[in-house]
């Protein structure tokens, strides 16, 4: 008898459907009635579809999932709830989980449906199965997507005078990596 497989389902491998998604693909709009199709690829294959219909005209939004999973046709309704933005312009809009309840901004495919990630078990992030010594190797080799975003054409160094807490955040990660000596990893793996 085979041994059980100890790989974790990875969330980073998981379909998902967020709020930013809908809201991109102008979906979530108020007082609106949409339907359309999802779809996901990888390096230009499809990968999935799913067919979505989205409902704000209502007193209690939603969105109608439309999906065949292991062969099996599933059809559910996640219902959306909105709160005013802090800034005072527009709404917020999150999924309710239709199994745990939770407000969310993402919904991830695991067992055939999409749910928040606290519905399931023994899932983890790409992140979370890196030993420690990959970390610190992850953490070196990183600082080049640290500095792009640091670089890049509308980032926000300062604001009123101040530098901003994005900034402060990046340049000490920045500055972490480069105090971590190389050399005294690569003699771990080599």
């Amino acid at each position: 008898m085979p041994k059980p497989s100890t790989c974790p389902t990875l969330y980073d491998n998981c379909l998902q459907i967020s709020i930013a998604t809908l809201k991109r693909n102008q979906f979530l709009k108020p007082e609106h009635f949409a339907t359309g199709n999802l779809t996901w690829s990888s390096n230009g294959n499809k990968t999935g579809s799913i067919g979505i219909a989205i409902n704000t005209r209502t007193e209690s939004p939603y969105l109608e999932l439309n999906y065949t999973a292991n062969g099996n046709p599933i059809k559910y309704t996640v219902q959306l709830v909105s709160i005013p933005s802090n800034i005072g312009k527009g709404v917020v809009w999150f999924f309710v989980c239709p199994r745990t309840g939770k407000r969310c901004r993402k919904l991830y495919l695991v067992a055939g449906y999409f749910y928040h990630r606290s519905a399931f078990t023994g899932c983890m992030y790409q992140k979370q199965i890196y030993s420690h010594n990959d970390r610190n190797l992850y953490r070196i080799f990183d600082t080049e997507e640290i500095y792009k975003q640091i670089y890049s054409k509308h980032f926000k160094t300062h604001y009123g005078g101040k530098p901003t807490k994005r900034f402060l955040r990046l340049t000490k990660q920045a500055e972490r990596a480069e105090r971590t000596p190389l050399s005294g990893l690569l003699a771990k793996y080599f």
